[in-house]
C-alpha cells in the first residue's frame, strides 16, 4: 500500500445493515464521507445510506478515489463484488495502488479464489470477518483480517488506519498465517454459534410438531437441566428471525469448509433457516400458528419461567 494521506478516501459495499452501522462508525470517528454503490438498491437502503453519510459513486469513481475498499455482503454476493471492483480497475487501466478488504462469511476456499483475482494488479486484497452485530455506541464488533505474508505491512497499515477511525481490528498474524485463515475462523465461530441456534431451532419446532403438550416439556426439561441455554434460546432466537436468509448462505459456506460427514449436518442447518425465513416472508406480523408465531412463543415461555427462577 502506498503510504496513506492524512485523510484516506473510503468506500464500503454495500450499506446493509452490518455495513452500514459501519459505515456510520468510521464517518462518526473522522473518515468523513463513505463512498459506496446504490446501483439498484432499494428505497430503505437508499435512506440507511443517506443516514449513516454514505454516498453514491460508481465503480469507476470508487477505484479511482478510494484508499481502502472494505466489501461488507451476504456470502452469496461477495464474489460478485470483488469481480464488478476489479473488472472497475481493469477497465480503466489504473494501477493506482488500494486495498480490497473481504469481509464477508465465505468459506477459506471461496476467499482464496478472490484473492487470486487481485494478483498482478495494484489492489493488495485482505481476508476480513466480522464476528458480532453492527457496532452501536456500546458495542463493537471484532473484524479478523488476515493477508498473504508478503503482505504483512498492508495489514499493520491497514490496522491502523481502521482503528484510528473506531474499528475493532485484530489481525490474525504469525506461524502459518495468510488468506483464507480469517475466514476459517468465521466459518468455525458460526458454524459453533449459528449453528447452535439453527439447532435450537430445529428442535423447537420439532417438539411444537409433535404436540404443543412436548414443546411444553422441552422447555421445562431444558430449565431442569440446562438453563444456559433456555438463556441462549431467550437471547438468540428473536435476533435471528429477521437475519434467518443471511444465515441460509453463511450456512452453506460452512458445509463447504467443514467438508466429508459433517457437511450434511450444516446442509440441514440452512434448510431449517430457510424455512424460518420463508415462514418470517409469509407471516409479516408473526401471526397465527406459524413457524415464526411457535417460535416466538416458546420464547415467551421461556423468559417468564427464567424470570420465575427460585
Amino acid at each position: 500500500m502506498a503510504q496513506a494521506p492524512s485523510s484516506p478516501t473510503l468506500a464500503l459495499l454495500a450499506p446493509g445493515a452490518m455495513g452500514a452501522a459501519i459505515a456510520a462508525r468510521l464517518s462518526s470517528f473522522g473518515a468523513g464521507t463513505i463512498l459506496t454503490n446504490l446501483d439498484g438498491r432499494s428505497d430503505a437502503t437508499l435512506e440507511r445510506a443517506r443516514a449513516t453519510n454514505m454516498v453514491h459513486a460508481s465503480y469507476a469513481e470508487i477505484v479511482e478515489r478510494a484508499t481502502c475498499i472494505y466489501s461488507v455482503v451476504p456470502p452469496v454476493d461477495a464474489a460478485g463484488v470483488a469481480e464488478a471492483v476489479l473488472r472497475a480497475y481493469k477497465d480503466a487501466g489504473s494501477e493506482r495502488e488500494l486495498v480490497f478488504a473481504d469481509c464477508n462469511a465465505v468459506n477459506p476456499e471461496s476467499v482464496k479464489r478472490m484473492a487470486a483475482l487481485f494478483d498482478g494488479t495494484g489492489i493488495t486484497f485482505l481476508d476480513g470477518v466480522i464476528i458480532g452485530l453492527p457496532p452501536t455506541d456500546g458495542w463493537n464488533p471484532g473484524i479478523y483480517v488476515s493477508a498473504a505474508p508478503e503482505d504483512t505491512a498492508v495489514l499493520d497499515e491497514f490496522t491502523l488506519m481502521s482503528t484510528k477511525f473506531g474499528l475493532n481490528v485484530l489481525p490474525l498474524k504469525g506461524e502459518g498465517a495468510g488468506i483464507g485463515d480469517a475466514s476459517a475462523l468465521k466459518m468455525s465461530h458460526g458454524g459453533i454459534v449459528k449453528g447452535t441456534i439453527g439447532l435450537f431451532t430445529t428442535m423447537i419446532l420439532a417438539a411444537n410438531a409433535a404436540s404443543p403438550s412436548t414443546a411444553e416439556g422441552l422447555l421445562h426439561a431444558l430449565n431442569l437441566s440446562q438453563p444456559t441455554f433456555v438463556d441462549l434460546i431467550i437471547r438468540f432466537i428473536p435476533h435471528m428471525l429477521p437475519k434467518a436468509y443471511r444465515f441460509v448462505g453463511e450456512m452453506e459456506e460452512v458445509s463447504g469448509f467443514v467438508g466429508d460427514s459433517g457437511a450434511r449436518t450444516y446442509e440441514g442447518l440452512a434448510g431449517i433457516f430457510a424455512r424460518v425465513a420463508k415462514a418470517q416472508e409469509d407471516s409479516p406480523e408473526r401471526g397465527g400458528e406459524g413457524d415464526v408465531a411457535l417460535l416466538l412463543k416458546f420464547v415467551e415461555e421461556a423468559r417468564k419461567t427464567r424470570e420465575t427462577k427460585p
